[in-house]
This record gives structure tokens, sequence and C-alpha cells, in this order.
């Protein structure tokens, strides 16, 4: 895998994770403080409609990267930490999808309508998801630095 390959695997995942990160322990904890549901609920929506688009474009740029990268070395060659990752990966990336197509789908069906309480009850139904992807996100991180 030469640098540019590295460099872009990389940027798609520091992107994915930074912004997971960021939704989870700054902008969601201050929105539900300071911001009733007709407020909070528009914001949050329209904060993700823009990073899932990112995270679309992540998701291709670390598929096609790190299938380069394993396709270098061979499979049987490549260190577990990496056959760690690609599974990791796949894992959120499937989270990913059943987020963006089930409870994401809803919660923006039911923010145009201002249902704030189902709004609140899909973005309920997210958290968990979108936590659980952290946590494997920076697992995935340390497998390939830690398992090599």
């Amino acid at each position: 895998m030469d640098i540019f390959s590295k460099l872009l695997h990389l940027a798609a995942a520091i992107v994915w994770l930074g912004g997971m990160t960021f939704m989870l322990w700054a902008l969601r904890p201050v929105a539900l403080a300071q911001l009733a549901p007709p407020l909070r609920i528009p914001l949050l929506t329209g904060v993700m409609v823009r990073f899932f688009m990112l995270v679309w474009a992540c998701i291709v740029v670390i598929l096609v990267t790190g299938l380069f990268a394993i396709a270098a070395v061979g499979m049987k060659a490549a260190p577990i930490g990496w056959h760690l990752m690609l599974g990791l990966g796949l894992l959120m990336m499937a989270i990913f999808g059943h987020l963006f197509f089930g409870p994401f789908r809803r919660l923006k069906a039911a923010s145009a309508r201002a249902d704030w309480p189902a709004a609140g009850q899909q973005l309920a139904r997210m958290h968990p998801w979108v936590l659980g992807n952290c946590i494997l996100g920076w697992i995935a991180v340390a497998a390939v630095l830690l398992l090599r």
C-alpha cells in the first residue's frame, strides 16, 4: 500500500470516528441540555444528513484502500490486526447501513412532520448503535496498531 492510499484510509477513518466522537460527546449532550425538541431535533437531523453523506464517502474510501492493502500483501500474509480491522470495519458498515436505512430514515420523516415525540424515539434508538459503532472503530484502530 503506497503512502497516498494509507493517507486516504487514515483520513476517512478519522472523519468517521471523529464525527461520531463529536456527535456523542460534544454536540448531542449540549443540544439535549440547551434546546427544546422543536429546535434540537431539526439541528441534529440536519447535522446527521450532512455527516452521513461524508460517512458514505468514507466507507467507499476505507473499503477500496483497505482491500487494496490486503491484496498487495495477500490475505495469509496480512497481520492479524488487519484481519480484525477488516472484520470490525465490515460490521461497522453494516451497523451504519442499518442506522441509515432504518431509524435515520424514520427520524427524517418524523422531523419533517414536526412529530417531535416520534423523532425523539428514533434519536434514542440510534444512540446505542452509534455508541457501539464508535467503540468498534476505536477497537479496530487499536487492533491494527497493537497486533502487527
